[in-house]
């Protein structure tokens, strides 16, 4: 498409700097060094790798930390004590160390009490975990809400223990403090929001999930740099208990939410995935639909269950808010899932680049899409003298005035620009530069919504 097919108007458009995959491609070394500093740190729902995480976060883009203190109440929830552990190790009989936290941070199962006693195999066994159909993984496991401790080791290496006496140490303890999450909100035009929301619980998980904090921050430095019309809001906190954390402490102001997504699981070569929000029908799961169709067999959409991410506490009932996921291949529908086999092999920078431009061609859609009434409804108003139009007749339009006139006939004050690309079969961006061409020169006015209830027509 030439500047002249395109005539003089041309919106400003947020996310220039993501608006081909090259671009974001170009943007994978930066995710990479960031998701190289974090996945040493020993992460969990609470304490210091969290906070850690954070601040490195907070070097890329402008973060606000919140701090709840243990025991808040949040809905049929409440903040668990704070989780600190400065070392686990267990050793045999001839003081080898047979696992250490230093080694890996999926060693020590997550919120482990304290420990310091010497054991036979027979009681050290039921604290040991692993994975017999994958022998040499180490599993990831949790113990958030009930008192335990635990080790992960590969299953090979628990076969090859011989029986003996066994000294375990686990320097931790949980006591009250606080859970920790993190917020960037570029402020727009307008109040309405966008929600990101992303989790920073998992320790040395790559795909699950410095992937989706890599997306998430490397689009909020990119936001930082546009002028966008809704303001957007990047939450990064703890899964389940961090989403419900911030769902109770936002909850009269969650209506402001026009659009949202969960981020995760973004960098393994499996195909991109959309899953449908709780409603089915949002706008957002009519932008993805919109977007992803041009990304083939590369791409799927899923409808909504109340399995997976924080997307099942934001599209509960009693908030039921338009916020989708995105993905690649789901949770738990890959093997190595959870497992130490989720390292840096797994993923590849041009599976996140290309989830990275899903994202942002979503995000660009959701920023400008509106509905428009029609001031001149009856006939075609003469765009020529309006500079709009072809000097010479009896050829065919161009792209772009082709898209003034769908724009022109469907602006009734009940189509979205996107219903009116998606039945044109036109780019969403020319569409949406005809609506604002025509809008300067006084042809069509922008609708207010009624109601925020993220539905396109």
């Amino acid at each position: 498409m030439t500047g002249s097919e395109r005539g003089p108007f041309v919106a400003a458009a947020i996310l220039d700097s993501l608006a081909t995959f090259d671009l974001c491609r170009a943007r994978m070394d930066d995710a990479w060094r960031l998701m190289e500093r974090l996945y040493p740190i020993c992460r969990s729902i609470t304490g210091a790798g969290t906070r850690a995480t954070l601040a490195v976060i907070g070097e890329r883009i402008p973060l606000q930390l919140t701090e709840v203190p243990s025991g808040t109440p949040v809905f049929d929830w409440e903040v668990p004590n704070e989780w600190t552990v400065r070392e686990a190790w267990i050793e045999d009989e001839a003081a080898t160390r047979i696992v250490d936290l230093r080694n890996h941070t999926l060693h020590l199962m997550s919120y482990s009490v304290p420990v310091d006693a010497t054991m036979s195999l027979e009681e050290l066994r039921p604290h040991l975990y692993s994975l017999p159909d994958h022998p040499d993984w180490i599993p990831y496991r949790t113990s958030y809400y009930r008192e335990n401790w635990g080790f992960c080791l590969p299953h090979r290496q628990i076969e090859s223990l011989r029986p003996g006496r066994y000294r375990v140490r686990i320097d931790s303890e949980l006591k009250p403090g606080s859970l920790t999450y993190g917020e960037c909100v570029i402020e727009g035009e307008v109040d309405d929001e966008v929600l990101l929301f992303t989790h920073v619980c998992h320790p040395s998980l790559c795909n699950d999930n410095l992937t989706g904090i890599a997306l998430a921050t490397e689009l909020a430095a990119q936001f930082c740099a546009s002028r966008p019309r809704l303001t957007y809001r990047f939450v990064f906190a703890p899964g389940t208990i961090g989403s419900i954390t911030w769902l109770a402490r936002n909850e009269a102001h969650v209506g402001r939410v026009r659009h949202g997504l969960v981020l995760g699981l973004a960098g393994d070569r499996g195909p991109i995935t959309y899953k449908r929000s709780r409603r089915g029908d949002a706008a957002i799961d009519q932008i993805a639909a919109f977007v992803l169709k041009d990304f083939g067999a590369r791409a799927r959409m899923v409808d909504f269950s109340p399995y997976g991410y924080d997307e099942r506490q934001l599209c509960s009932p009693g908030f039921n808010l338009p916020v989708g996921r995105l993905t690649r291949t789901p949770n738990n529908e890959y093997s190595e899932y959870h497992s130490s086999a989720d390292d840096f092999s797994l993923i590849d920078k041009d599976a996140l680049a290309e989830s990275l431009f899903a994202a942002a061609s979503m995000l660009r859609i959701a920023d400008r899409d509106a509905t428009y009434l029609n001031l001149n409804p009856k006939c075609e108003p003469r765009l020529g003298k309006r500079g709009l139009f072809r000097l010479t007749g009896g050829t065919h339009p161009g792209e772009f005035e082709h898209a003034l006139l769908w724009v022109l006939n469907q602006s009734d004050g009940s189509s979205s620009l996107l219903a009116i690309a998606r039945r044109a079969g036109l780019p969403f961006d020319i569409v949406a530069s005809a609506a604002d061409a025509l809008a300067q020169v006084g042809l069509l006015r922008r609708q207010e919504p009624d109601a925020r209830s993220g539905v396109v027509s």
